[in-house]
């Protein structure tokens, strides 16, 4: 069996044919059940999460993506997230490769915030604030950067040294990119609010919102999470990858309906409608719309498909 490491998987996952692989994917028949989610204790203040997700399409591909997320290893200067993705062949089960899977992750869940973003914000929008500085904040920023003409992004975290640190680092042609210490400014200043953090209180509250915008948010994936206030989600045009995901792991919306301040018809739609225009997430110029996303299993999917077409073509 086939093993793909890391650096191969970046060098076939570019981020515009990524995103279009995505496109075709959430209007295929893919079947992708709802992941399963284990919580695993640990001697930590945070306990670790273990997330299954399978998917597949008839008589081609089967595959299954595991991933643990252990919030405590950034304080050991680890990757929170990890992952490995195994393809099955599905004709006859047999498996053909093994892939990492935190790349492919990394690379798809930016990936798909970008394709929301293509239906959800206006196209004049020009400036972004990545409210994390984590693994998925460089590849956030470069991935909206592909349908969108960005000139302005602001990085905040909650070690603001880390935010100058990814802002040195991040370098492209034409693009103003700074670290900032007050949020509520960065906030009132970008088109695109892009959220990538485990935190488990509301960090963008919805008095801050202006019309026009667009709020990304990717990282919050448990009930217990939240990266916005449920203010937030009342104001806007609430769009999900998918309803079952995000009504059963986003705790921003969870939280919301239990306390009646949001109900599960005020979401607008998911992101196979959106894409199949079967609904439209932005009627104007002036609504603010928000992406929530958890994750999709047809997007690992397609990713992985992307690897190995990608690679078929370089040998």
């Amino acid at each position: 069996m086939q093993f793909i490491d890391t650096q191969t998987v970046a060098n076939m996952l570019p981020y515009g044919q990524l995103i279009e692989a995505l496109r075709i994917a959430f209007k295929e028949q893919i079947c992708s059940p709802e992941r399963t989610q284990y919580k695993i204790e640990t001697n930590e203040v945070s306990d670790a999460t273990l997330l299954l997700m399978p998917a597949w399409k008839k008589s081609q591909h089967i595959g299954i993506k595991v991933v643990s997320v252990f919030p405590e290893n950034t304080k050991s200067s680890l990757s929170a997230v990890n992952a490995s993705y195994l393809l099955l062949d599905a004709k006859n089960g047999l498996p053909k490769v093994i892939m990492d899977g935190t790349e492919l992750t990394l690379r798809r869940t930016a990936c798909a915030s970008a394709l929301a973003a293509d239906y959800l914000t206006r196209d004049d929008v020009s400036s972004m604030l990545m409210v994390g500085t984590g693994n998925l904040a460089p590849h956030l920023i470069e991935a909206h950067m592909q349908l969108r003409d960005i000139r302005k992004v602001m990085i905040w975290g909650r070690d603001y040294q880390k935010a100058l640190i990814l802002a040195k680092k991040l370098k492209y042609k034409g693009v103003e990119i700074s670290a900032i210490n007050d949020l509520y400014e960065g906030v009132q200043m970008a088109d695109i609010v892009s959220c990538a953090t485990l935190s488990n209180t509301p960090l963008i509250l919805g008095e801050w919102l202006k019309k026009g915008q667009h709020i990304d948010l990717v990282g919050a994936f448990t009930p217990e999470m939240h990266e916005v206030d449920s203010q937030a989600l009342k104001m806007a045009n609430v769009i999900v990858d998918t309803y079952a995901g995000a009504l059963s792991e986003s705790g921003e919306l969870i939280d919301a309906i239990k306390e009646g301040l949001f109900f599960e018809k005020d979401i607008i739609a998911e992101m196979s409608e959106i894409v199949k225009q079967q609904k439209i997430g932005r009627n104007n110029k002036n609504e603010i719309t928000l992406f929530k996303s958890v994750g999709a299993a047809l997007e690992d999917l397609a990713a992985a498909e992307l690897v190995l077409t990608n690679l078929s073509e370089t040998i």
